[in-house]
């Protein structure tokens, strides 16, 4: 007789051979029909892993193959349920349990589903776990269950990588955070490769940067982050700096770590492979890495894995990089290399938002330089800009007494100031800084600017306010006499806002042509004969009353009204000239001063005949006056007044003497008439070497071609003196001020002004 082990033995070996049977051939499976019975029907499996459940024990016996799939040799893991229970993932266990139950009560036909197993080394499997068979006792109740398990893990593994994979392009293609993405592409190969942790590094420059390690220490990461590349500074040094594959098998002897190994060492590395992140270009942009706690090399898949992350990383990268470029680019002012306008907005919020949780006042400088079209006027534009951005480098200069620097456009630039206490100090040295002597044309120059100040939160607790109370506060040093800084008053928002109404006013007023002109008298000097009338534009306005012409024709200049301005002037000059013409006035002379603006505009030429053939005015009778500051020997400014002469026109130079153009002009240009500058004249009887001046550009007028016209002549003593130096041509108070043309008419009719002097 048999003893009880012998038995025992047998039974195992008969279990196994039937194992063995049912893995290799086929394995039955149940369908649970409504009336209780069970069809039977066998199909052909492969990598089955049996099990067999009794349900009245809780004992559970695993195949062998069972527990080759988690890793476990045949005589491993206790035949228990518990063991089952233990190695099922959390997640799933009791939904598992749930559906078994439901199965052998009849809720549900059918018991196959999918659930995550732990394997030995510690990772997840996904399984097909399924029912094959249910022995039931005499009150068919459920005693034992016999299935088997099916590793799907490659097959999950696949969906999962596709699923990511499918994610990250998603990601990229939305314009989601680098690291977010990074950090995706790492979990993608991480879950593809037990015990593999990943890296990404950047590099800018020579530098290398951290870009995402979320499997790794902080303090590893940290470590490496600011490191320079090259051939010995480890596995990503060493890649970026080759652009080639580096594949360490063991950190702890290879040379390219002898240098850093004691960075890493700690933190559990042993084996490092890195691959050069290449863009579309072949430019370096970084590496993939993957690394070990062993010493060890890639495998087939791995190596495989490492090309392909390192591919997909490379999308990232120069998505990232390009965007960068035009961040830049969008934040740069492209001519002096200064931060721009939206870089400057977006850096006052950021400052605005720091103060909102911690009280961290600060200054807004705002600079313009003064009188800077004078020299892209003069010099041209490209001295204008060889000039801004000599300021843009002398601002910079200023190093950490000022905070962000900017320019905003045009001549304006800007600066933050953190350091509250000494603000008047910086201003000043700002503009000190600004007007040192600089050669421009081979000339020095010294150029100047007026500051605008406003302070956080007094002035303004929103970028908007602080913009606002800077211009303002710039405003008021340009008024000021320039050369200077202000800081923002409360009382200045108030001729702020009246300037703003008024420059609206203006506008509305120019498009609806609700000026009018009045007209003064120029006068011979021997005969008190009317010779011409020069138009003058008046503004009346129902809120604001009479504006300055001064105010208002500075105004137009500012926000870009001049030119229409000017141009309803010559019409409205000319449509009256005619008149007068027709009237038997046939020679009188029409004087218009045109805005330096509008002699630059192409325009401006065929403006002048259009006015001319629109009026019927003879050209001849058609006189232009031109500042001073704009006679310059500058050729272009040459030609147009060549055109002009073509045309007819007379020409003047006003405020001869007051400005600062050279006689070398005075040589090749073919004007009419000069125009000395009231403030001469009101200085004749005070200064003996004024009148001598008056005398000398007098004759040099004279000896020019050019008749001679003073300007702001009021008393006979005047008039009498200018008589004596050969003036030719008197305009001033003494006759008349400036009046509306039907009085203008009565003058004319009236013959000599002179006929009443004593």
């Amino acid at each position: 007789m048999k003893s009880v082990s012998q038995l025992e033995d047998e039974i195992i070996t008969l279990r196994n051979e039937l194992d063995a049977l049912r893995e290799l051939n086929e394995v039955k499976t149940v369908d649970h029909s409504r009336n209780g019975e069970y069809s039977v029907s066998t199909h052909y499996e492969v990598n089955n892993g049996t099990w067999d459940w009794d349900l009245k024990t809780n004992s559970v016996y695993y195949s062998a193959y069972w527990k080759s799939i988690l890793g476990y040799e045949g005589h491993e893991l206790e035949p228990h349920f518990n063991v089952w229970a233990e190695l099922v993932h959390p997640d799933d266990k009791e939904l598992i349990l749930t559906k078994v139950k439901n199965y052998l009560y009849g809720h549900e036909k059918v018991f196959e589903h999918e659930m995550r197993m732990r394997h030995k080394k510690g990772h997840y499997l996904y399984i097909i776990t399924r029912v094959v068979q249910v022995t039931r006792d005499a009150q068919d109740n459920p005693i034992r269950l016999i299935g088997n398990h099916i590793d799907i893990s490659q097959q999950r593994k696949a969906e999962l990588f596709e699923r990511r994979y499918n994610n990250v392009l998603k990601m990229i293609a939305q314009g989601e955070p680098a690291v977010d993405v990074y950090n995706e592409v790492i979990h993608i190969y991480e879950g593809r490769h037990t015990g593999i942790r990943c890296c990404m590094i950047e590099l800018e420059g020579n530098i290398l940067k951290h870009g995402s390690a979320p499997s790794l220490p902080v303090e590893y990461s940290e470590a490496i982050d600011g490191l320079i590349n090259g051939p010995n500074i480890g596995s990503c040094g060493a890649s970026t700096y080759t652009g080639k594959r580096v594949v360490v098998e063991d950190i702890t002897i290879d040379p390219k770590w002898s240098t850093i190994k004691n960075i890493v060492l700690p933190y559990g590395v042993r084996s490092c492979w890195s691959e050069p992140v290449i863009s579309s270009i072949g430019e370096v942009l970084g590496t993939f890495a993957m690394y070990k706690d062993y010493p060890g090399v890639p495998n087939k898949e791995e190596s495989f894995d490492l090309s392909a992350a390192a591919r997909l990383t490379s999308i990232v990268m120069e998505r990232d990089k390009n965007q960068k470029r035009i961040k830049l680019l969008a934040y740069t002012d492209e001519l002096t290399c200064l931060a721009n306008r939206t870089h400057l907005f977006a850096s006052i919020k950021e400052l605005i938002k720091a103060s909102e949780k911690e009280y961290k006042p600060f200054s807004l400088l705002y600079i313009d330089l003064d009188n800077f079209k004078n020299v892209n006027d003069s010099l041209g534009h490209d001295i204008g800009d060889y000039l801004l951005q000599e300021i843009a480098q002398r601002l910079i200069s200023l190093g950490d007494k000022v905070g962000f620097v900017s320019r905003i456009g045009g001549d304006e630039f800007c600066v933050t100031l953190s350091d509250q206490s000494n603000i008047t100090l910086i201003a000043q040295e700002v503009i000190e800084t600004v007007s040192k002597t600089i050669k421009l044309s081979g000339r020095n120059f010294n150029p100047t600017c007026s500051v605008g100040i406003a302070r956080f939160p007094e002035d303004g607790t929103s970028l908007e306010s602080l913009l606002k109370a800077s211009d303002i506060a710039l405003y008021s040093a340009k008024k000021t006499g320039k050369n200077c800084f202000a800081f923002y008053k409360i009382e200045l928002s108030i001729i702020a806002e009246y300037h703003f109404r008024a420059e609206q006013y203006l506008r509305e007023a120019i498009e609806k042509k609700q000026l009018r002109l009045v007209y003064q008298p120029q006068v011979n000097i021997d005969t008190g004969m009317i010779v011409g009338v020069e138009a003058l534009s008046r503004w009346t306005h129902t809120e604001l009353g009479v504006v300055s012409p001064v105010e208002f024709i500075e105004m137009a200049e500012r926000i870009g009204m001049i030119k229409q301005l000017t141009e309803w002037v010559l019409y409205e000059a000319c449509h009256q000239g005619v008149k007068w013409h027709k009237a038997g006035f046939t020679d009188l002379r029409v004087t218009v001063n045109i805005s330096p603006t509008h002699l630059a505009d192409a325009d401006f030429i065929p403006l002048i005949k259009r006015v001319i053939e629109s009026t019927g005015m003879k050209s001849q009778c058609l006189e232009l006056e031109i500042t001073e500051s704009v006679v310059q020997t500058n050729h272009e400014d040459f030609s147009i007044f060549k055109s002009l002469k073509e045309l007819g026109v007379l020409l003047a130079i006003d405020d001869f003497g007051s400005g600062y153009s050279s006689f070398a002009s005075l040589k090749y240009l073919k004007v009419d008439y000069i125009k000395i500058d009231k403030y001469f004249i009101n200085d004749m009887f005070l200064d003996h070497k004024t009148e001598l001046l008056i005398g000398s550009m007098i004759e040099m007028g004279h000896h020019l071609g050019y008749k001679v016209i003073a300007e702001g002549v009021e008393t006979f003593e005047q008039f009498n003196a200018l008589k004596l130096l050969s003036c030719d041509i008197i305009q001033g108070f003494l006759f008349s001020k400036p009046i509306p043309p039907e009085d203008i008419s009565v003058l004319l009719n009236d013959g000599s002004l002179l006929k009443d002097s004593s």
